[in-house]
């Protein structure tokens, strides 16, 4: 199939942009790497009368990197997530679990904006930025505001992001030296969509003790699921292999909500979560 008819622009400054999402409103779409947004339109899931190409704005294509900030423009491609040392060395997790992101084709024109704004609870991008505490910078026309990334998710494909916002830059503080961090997903066929996901980030002092924990899952919910119980399980204790088996089931048991599909029921996708918690945390711990 082919989209219904809609008017097509591309600015090449913020300020444009932010001016056509004023103007436009609900009947408007942001065009960032396309690769959600145009296969939705051909199948006139998506029908915007109006489409708005940032592609052609510079200054959402750059970042700032160095040992005390990191932050990302919205249309930042997904293969330099992958592929840019400074991105490698600040934020490690993200780096790692780039080429879990569909394939290459796509990370060479899907962007960093487009996939967090777009909140599939499929990707892995949400699951990241949740689980790093990163902030989203939202801009419209006369001013900015900063979200959690904890607080922009609030359900299945909806975000706190207004008609008349952009979100234009995300800021990941750079990954301390003493946090191990892990990311393991399981998909029928590499590139498919996962059918479940878990990054895990773990801080650990020179006794042994978890000082803090971070647990994220994707798929298994409507949005980036946090299991915040199991890691309270592992904060303030010694992480044992009893106690990695104990978190990892109480994720899976109480803090996802899974639904079945034609790949899996329900409960399977609870055990695949616990396995796949389980192996995170291991790797994890083995980083610190």
């Amino acid at each position: 199939m082919k989209p219904a008819p809609f008017d097509y622009y591309a600015p090449t400054t913020l300020e444009e942009a932010l001016a056509l999402t004023a103007a436009h409103g609900t009947d408007g779409k942001l065009l960032a790497g396309g690769q959600s947004l145009i296969p939705v339109m051909n199948f006139r899931l998506a029908q915007p009368t109006v489409l708005i190409d940032l592609n052609g704005i510079s200054a959402l294509q750059r970042f700032t990197a160095t040992e005390s900030e990191l932050k990302i423009g919205a249309m930042v491609r997904q293969s330099v997530l992958e592929r840019d040392p400074a991105i490698a060395h600040l934020a490690p997790l993200i780096h790692a679990t780039m080429p879990y992101v569909a394939h290459s084709q796509i990370r060479n024109r899907g962007t960093l904006g487009g996939s967090l704004a777009h909140a599939d609870p499929a990707a892995e991008l949400p699951v990241l930025a949740v689980a790093r505490d990163a902030r989203f910078r939202l801009q419209k026309q006369g001013g900015d505001r900063w979200v959690a990334a904890a607080d922009f998710y609030q359900g299945l494909f909806e975000t706190a992001l207004a008609d008349d916002e952009i979100l234009t830059e995300i800021d990941v503080r750079p990954l301390p030296d003493n946090v191990g961090y892990s990311f393991h997903e399981f998909a029928r066929r590499h590139g498919d969509y996962a059918q479940a996901g878990v990054a895990v980030l773990l801080t650990v002092d020179d006794s042994g003790v978890c000082q803090a924990a971070r647990l994220v899952y994707l798929n298994v919910g409507d949005m980036p699921m946090d299991a915040k119980g199991a890691a309270a399980m592992l904060v303030g204790n010694v992480i044992t292999p009893e106690l990695i088996e104990a978190a990892a089931q109480f994720a899976a048991a109480n803090e996802i909500a899974p639904s079945g599909d034609v790949h899996g029921s329900a409960a399977y996708k609870r055990h695949l979560a616990a396995v796949l918690g389980k192996r995170a945390i291991v790797e994890a711990l083995s980083k610190v």
